[in-house]
């Protein structure tokens, strides 16, 4: 297996380097804002695998190979600090007193989305949840649904025919939910969330998960909320870095290097800073291999994947000015492999995926009062069904004849957000902003090659009424040239500062999801399909409301323990839905017929000590069961079903040997749903997704300076499948990791000049 022997080498190449190296030593005393000895504050040498944490005293030892390093020193509550050293051979390094201040915003609590400006979370009018590189290092995540499915309130489902995952947040489908790329909405074909699954997660430094309806600042789909994948950023200073990623996995029991069985993870990226100028660029190659399962012959229950990830980047940044342009683009191909028939050949189809993604966005900030700011992108989105017959006999492959075997659908989008943040006062800041975008589209299976225009404009607010309470109301206007569009989205929020411990967040706001080009364009006739899009759909609105309290029940220095306990309530309108053509019950057509909703709570609790970081939350969510109300039904039926969740998550670090350990568990509750049976008299049936439970084991370790090592194992309890009783689509009962117990090594190289 070539790539585990190559992570040996690499890995007895750094300790053979450790051995010779020749040892010096550094030593300091932390103390605090008051000038008290600190204890307990973690003290490192950035990028390697040397660092302690303080004595009683307040005092450090570090002894590590002679050279230059950048010594860090950090403790939450507290201002971060980078200070350059040099480690001699013979003579020991003795560091000034270095004094630590309290910091109101740990540089993990700062968010962006939907705020006004950078500011602390504890700050922020939304509830917003945030998910670290650090976090993402640790788990050992190669792609963004890994990682976020580890949050409370995210399910994800596969659909095994088309390959692709979608995700839910809080009760609610992909479909309702907005994916932002810095602030930018990526593009998908449908409702399903495929993007998620198509953004290289090297890239990214944050994501950030805001609850609730966000229609007036970013729009269409947002009525479940919105996740916004942060990408790595210049920091300013002069410097060459380099990176380098490679990491194997096995699918369960299989895996073979040669063969392609399993998975197998490269990443190569570079980055360049000088006197303002950002160059940046990175390769990614995701391989998977696939998953047999139950499936027997070449068919495979998870079909395999071969993905290609590029970015590159281009930016300037003076005193007043940031500019920067990004590339990303996606080539991937999912493989449906057919059993062999009687003639001894076999159909397959490639599922070919190309996304190119260009965003250029600049900020300027005019004076302490007014900035401004603006972003453009440019998405050329495609997906082709290549289908082949391939003859056993010959080793031919053509192109099958069938209809609709041949099929490509393209999507193009245009899109500009404007906006200028003016501080009237220090107690009332406004946020106008422009929106246009430009949706095309055109394919064998839609109709013609139609074009959607829309234009926005929104104010949002921020008032703070009293040093305690701070609101933030805001409208979007919205004309769009096809579709019955809302023409005012209202929204409400406010936070409440009960007193030093504990915050109160409310908020009611207006969502609306714009039908997608596919339930208005969709035209698809087989053997046996029949389905048209409507043009007169309108658009799904809904009524939205939602409250969080938070309990820091202690924040010091040394420990810290924050709870948070929410709860939600949705009503969604003429929601979209298939059904059969009024005028004519041949077809199947898009119609808004439907009725949802959604409501639960959720508890969510942190604990921070030492070396330990644990989070223990649960939620319990409800959907609507639209027989509830159904008149010709004898049988009393409750209005909402209900799923519960539990997850957990411990880390712990051993600064004095570089290592951290990483244990994530999560239960998903059963999901119930009722379906009518048919039978006389009309009776409903309870089916349900069967409860399921996750865990992984991640353990990390620094060797030498540039080096680390990660490895661990994923679904702990080898779940390979659930017990689905529910009758339609859009249920998870096949989603991410179910494929068996899996192992994984994978090495990480980061050079830095400085």
């Amino acid at each position: 297996m070539k790539y585990f022997f190559a992570l040996l080498c690499m890995l007895i190449l750094s300790c053979v380097q450790d051995v010779f190296a020749q040892i010096g030593e550094i030593r300091g005393t932390i103390l605090t804002q008051d000038r008290k000895s600190f204890e307990g504050v973690h003290v490192t040498l950035k990028n390697t695998k040397y660092g302690t944490t303080t004595h009683a005293n307040g005092k450090f030892s570090i002894k590590a190979p002679t050279g230059t390093y950048t010594l860090m020193v950090s403790i939450l509550g507290n201002e971060k600090k980078e200070i350059p050293v040099h480690i001699s051979e013979n003579t020991p390094t003795i560091l000034d007193e270095i004094q630590l201040n309290e910091s109101g915003i740990a540089l993990e609590d700062a968010v962006i989305t939907g705020q006004f400006g950078k500011q602390s979370l504890r700050n922020s009018v939304f509830q917003v949840r945030t998910i670290d590189s650090e976090r993402i290092k640790l788990r050992g995540a190669t792609n963004i649904q890994t990682i976020l499915n580890t949050e409370l309130g995210i399910r994800f489902s596969n659909d095994p025919t088309l390959g692709t995952t979608d995700i839910q947040l809080m009760g609610m489908t992909g479909q309702s939910v907005k994916i932002l790329l810095d602030g930018i909405p990526l593009v998908d074909r449908g409702a399903t969330r495929e993007s998620l699954g198509q953004i290289d997660i090297n890239t990214i430094e944050r994501i950030e998960i805001v609850e609730g309806p966000m229609s007036v600042i970013y729009g269409t789909d947002a009525l479940a909320g919105v996740i916004n994948l942060i990408t790595k950023k210049s920091d300013g200073k002069d410097n060459l870095s380099i990176s380098a990623r490679t990491q194997e996995e096995t699918v369960g029991d299989e895996y073979d290097a040669f063969s392609k069985k399993g998975t197998h993870n490269q990443n190569i990226g570079i980055t360049w800073q000088k006197q303002g100028f950002h160059l940046s660029g990175s390769i990614t190659r995701n391989n998977f291999g696939g998953w047999q399962g139950d499936s027997s012959g070449r068919q495979k229950a998870w079909m395999p994947k071969e993905q290609m990830l590029y970015t590159a980047g281009l930016g300037y940044s003076r005193q007043k000015w940031n500019l920067w342009y990004r590339f990303n683009g996606t080539d991937e191909t999912i493989k449906f492999l057919g059993n062999i028939n009687l003639l001894n050949s076999a159909g397959d189809k490639d599922y070919i995926t190309k996304r190119w993604f260009h965003q250029a966005q600049g900020a300027y900030q005019a004076n302490e009062k007014l900035g401004f700011s603006g972003a453009l992108s440019y998405t050329d989105y495609s997906r082709r069904t290549l289908s082949t017959n391939i003859d056993f006999n010959t080793g031919k492959r053509t192109l099958t004849l069938d209809a609709a075997s041949q099929d490509k659908s393209i999507f193009t989008t245009l899109f500009f957000r404007g906006t200028a943040l003016y501080k009237v006062n220090p107690n009332v800041s406004l946020l106008p902003g422009l929106e246009i975008n430009n949706n095309n589209s055109s394919g064998q299976r839609i109709l013609g090659s139609p074009t959607i225009n829309e234009y926005a404009f929104f104010v949002s607010s921020e008032l703070k009424i009293t040093p305690a309470i701070k609101l933030s109301p805001g409208v979007r206007f919205i004309k769009n040239s096809v579709y019955d569009a809302p023409p005012v989205i209202p929204s409400l929020n406010a936070k409440i500062e009960l007193n030093k411990s504990f915050d109160l967040r409310m908020g009611y706001a207006r969502g609306f999801r714009s039908p997608a080009l596919r339930e208005l364009y969709f035209d698809f006739h087989d053997a046996s399909h029949s389905i048209n899009g409507n043009v007169n759909l309108k658009a799904e609105y809904s009524n939205s409301f939602n409250a969080f309290l938070t309990w820091r029940a202690i924040e010091d220095s040394k420990l810290r323990i924050t709870s948070t306990l929410g709860g939600f309530y949705n009503v969604f309108h003429d929601r979209i839905d298939t059904g059969f053509d009024p005028n004519n019950p041949t077809q199947t057509t898009y119609l808004n017929i439907s009725l949802f909703k959604t409501t639960g709570v959720t508890l969510d609790n942190k604990f921070y000590w030492k070396n330990l970081t644990a989070t223990l939350g649960a939620t319990y969510i409800g959907s609507y069961n639209e027989f509830s109300e159904d008149a010709e039904l004898d049988e009393s039926l409750p209005e909402f079903v209900w799923s519960p969740e539990i997850n957990a998550n411990f880390l712990y670090s051993f600064p004095k040997i570089g290592a951290t350990l990483n244990l994530f568990y999560k239960y998903s509750g059963k999901k119930p749903a009722y379906a009518i049976l048919d039978t006389t008299p009309i009776t409903a049936s309870l089916r349900k997704i069967s409860g399921y439970s996750m865990a992984d084991l991640t353990l990390t370790k620094t060797i030498g300076k540039y080096v680390s090592l990660i490895g661990g194992a994923k679904n702990l309890f080898d779940l390979t499948a659930i017990k689905n009783t529910t009758i339609g689509t859009g249920h998870d009962a096949s989603g991410p990791g179910f494929n068996g117990r899996s192992y994984f090594l994978g090495l990480n190289i980061q050079w830095s000049k400085n």
